[in-house]
Formats: structure tokens, C-alpha cells, sequence
């Protein structure tokens, strides 16, 4: 029910504006394709250990395929490295048919349409962000949130904050791999470089790196935990 309400929200008109737009011109390497030109709700396990947190969908990846960092060179570093450190069953992601599946991992994003420039408005993060709090009410399991980007990672932190579980975020420094402890019944958050293009072909981040992060999640998620909802019971 809940990615049925994402798929038809019109929150953002900015956004909605130019994901149509998008879905409409296409990009010649994929004029055969019928984008799919709407929010992209969460992909993953439903009893998933692990959170991604990412951005946004890009224009000619999720906008077009409909799936979480599928179609695109974020997705493409994405998946190898899940698939390397046995989350996913294949190391390649390419439509919402080509029988990807996820094991203890599920991915959402902080903006759910794909946003010109890449750069969702705060307004825009914001009007979200009740899905991102839904999703971590139903996602009973998480030990972990991996927060790719700082963007990810401050709108994880506001959610914390609006929540009670931490006071501000003055005390929370992104950096690659870093961990960060928060009150007991809140996952661990670790923070990541997000794998994006720029980062990745630039050598600001490796699929080792990124690796190292996935492979940290899962021996975290190893040492047990209370198993309680992040939000639930903490409005």
C-alpha cells in the first residue's frame, strides 16, 4: 500500500514536472524504452538487516526503469558490490525484470523523483520524508542504515532529530565509513560516499571502498540488537 501511495504522489510539482518532461524527450540510447516517468518506491527484502539511503532516482536510471538505482553507473557500482558481499543474487541491474533479488538489504531514497540537476530542494526532501519514516516503521528487522551521500546522511539525522533520539546533528561528521552510535533501538548509521559517477571515475570512491562499507554492515548486523522499530513509538 505504501509504494502504491508513492508511485501516485504529486507532492512536488517541480519534480513531477520534469520527470514527465523527461520521460517524454528520453535519451537517444533508450528512445526504444517506455519510461517510467513516476516516483520509484523502495526495492529490497521486506525483513531486511540493512538500509541504503540514497539520494534521488536519476533521469535516465530509475525515472526510466522504475527501480531503485537501476539503469544507470550508480547502480551499475551498486549492485557489484552487493552482489560481492551477498546481498543481491546478480551483479547487475538493468530492468525490474531482469530477476534481480535482494537478501537482508532493501534501498529507498531520500527524494523519490528524480530532481533537475540532481539536487532536490529541502522542501522537496522534506515532503518525502513521511515515506522514509513509513518505510522504517515496516522494516522491523534494520540493524543498519548506510546513508550514501551527505545529503542522505543530514536527512537521516533530521528524522532522528524530529524523533527524539538525538538532540542535533552538530555532533554527526560525515565521512567515508565512519560509523555513528546512536541510543539503544536505533540502528547504526554508517556513512558512505555515494557511488555516484563523479565520485567513482574520479577515484574519490573505489568499489573496494564501498565494499569495505557493505562488508562492515553485515558483521554489525552479526552483533544482534534489540530488533525494535527506529520510529515506532518515538513521534
Amino acid at each position: 500500500m505504501l509504494q502504491e501511495e508513492i508511485v501516485r504522489c504529486h507532492r512536488c510539482p517541480r519534480l513531477r514536472e520534469h520527470c514527465t518532461h523527461i520521460a517524454e524527450v528520453k535519451r537517444r540510447a533508450y528512445r526504444t524504452w517506455e519510461y517510467w516517468g513516476k516516483p520509484v518506491p523502495g526495492f529490497g527484502d521486506p525483513r531486511a538487516k540493512v538500509l541504503i539511503l540514497g539520494l534521488a532516482p536519476g533521469a535516465h536510471g530509475s525515472n526510466r526503469t522504475g527501480r531503485m538505482f537501476t539503469g544507470d553507473r550508480s547502480g551499475d557500482v551498486l549492485y557489484k558490490t552487493l552482489h560481492q558481499t551477498g546481498f543481491a543474487n546478480q551483479p547487475a541491474s538493468v530492468s525490474c525484470d531482469d530477476g534481480l533479488t535482494l537478501e537482508g538489504i532493501y534501498i529507498t531514497a531520500s527524494a523519490r523523483c528524480a530532481p533537475p540537476g540532481n539536487k532536490p530542494t529541502p522542501e522537496e526532501i522534506r515532503n518525502c520524508r513521511p515515506f522514509l519514516e513509513r518505510e522504517l516503521e515496516l522494516l522491523k528487522d534494520v540493524k543498519v542504515v548506510v546513508a550514501l551521500g551527505k545529503i542522505a546522511f543530514d536527512n537521516y539525522l533530521d528524522i532522528l532529530k524530529s524523533h527524539g533520539a538525538i538532540r542535533s546533528r552538530a555532533g554527526f561528521t560525515f565521512a567515508h565509513n565512519r560509523e555513528h552510535r546512536l541510543p539503544p533501538g536505533w540502528p547504526l548509521l554508517i556513512s558512505s560516499y555515494h557511488p555516484s559517477q563523479q565520485n567513482t571515475s574520479t577515484g574519490k570512491l573505489t568499489e573496494k571502498m564501498l565494499a569495505d562499507v557493505f562488508r562492515k554492515a553485515r558483521k554489525r548486523c552479526s552483533l544482534g540488537g534489540t530488533g525494535d522499530s527506529p520510529v515506532s513509538g518515538r513521534a
